[in-house]
């Protein structure tokens, strides 16, 4: 089965998903979109806004986002990037109290599985 295109798949308010990053490339495909496969196992599919706070309670869990691994053509994250996060992930920091403000019109409709479309809200990414 294919992917959809960008205008099929939706986000959180059911609108086309918009892109969460292209410097860096995001997204379990590298293409910039937080999308909802199957094959992805991480479920990358919150587009959130990096903090500090989030980096190092991430690298504390023992996923190491800031390091660079260009053997991994991955340039290491900081503070104001914006990523596609793996829901349990978020999820996570959410309940310790590190999660990341999330771009809503960029995270997949998916999200809302396991985590409230209030609860989203209430992290809303300020632009």
């Amino acid at each position: 089965m294919s992917s959809p295109s960008d205008h099929e798949e939706p986000n959180v308010y059911g609108e086309p998903l918009q892109p969460c990053n292209h410097d860096p490339e995001t997204g379990f495909l590298r293409d910039g979109h937080c999308r909802h496969l199957r094959r992805d196992p991480g479920r990358h599919e919150v587009c959130a806004v990096l903090t500090a706070e989030f980096l190092e309670y991430s690298k504390a869990q023992g996923n190491d986002l800031i390091t660079p691994r260009p053997e991994y053509n991955f340039p290491g994250l900081e503070p104001g990037d914006c990523w596609c996060l793996c829901v349990p992930r978020w999820v996570e920091a959410h309940e310790a109290g590190r999660a990341p403000p999330v771009v809503l019109e960029a995270t997949s409709e998916a999200v809302l599985e396991d985590v409230s479309l209030a609860t989203l809200e209430s992290y809303a990414a300020v632009e």
